[in-house]
């Protein structure tokens, strides 16, 4: 009766815990203005503003499922973006990620 109760729940709880790997946008919310922030390279910033850095990190794992990379990153971008409106910036430099689920962004104000 045990393994029976163990296999129920295990049914129930991994197709959970998968779909919730996959989730994306749903987790962070977007700040007014931050669909106008956009993601450059750092050759395009030369003649841009810099606004400082921002370092952010979200969850990478549900339990023992890693989420879904690409669901990670847009998580990530629109922290990142978020943080952008927050200090008067405009544009994105992606930086580092030394942690899957953590990365820095460079911020710049280039749009007058």
């Amino acid at each position: 009766m045990q393994l029976s109760k163990i296999i129920l729940a295990a049914t129930v709880a991994l197709p959970m815990l998968a779909g919730m790997a996959g989730c994306s946008s749903m987790m962070i919310g977007e700040r007014p203005g931050s669909d106008r922030v956009s993601l450059a390279d750092a050759s395009q910033v030369s003649g841009c503003q810099s606004k400082g850095t921002t370092i952010v990190s979200v969850l990478a794992k549900i339990g023992f499922i890693d989420r879904a990379p690409k669901a990670v990153e847009d998580n990530l971008y629109q922290l990142a973006r978020n943080n952008a409106v927050d200090a008067g910036a405009d544009t994105l430099v992606k930086g580092e990620s030394k942690k899957f689920g953590t990365r820095s962004f460079e911020m710049y104000k280039c749009r007058p």
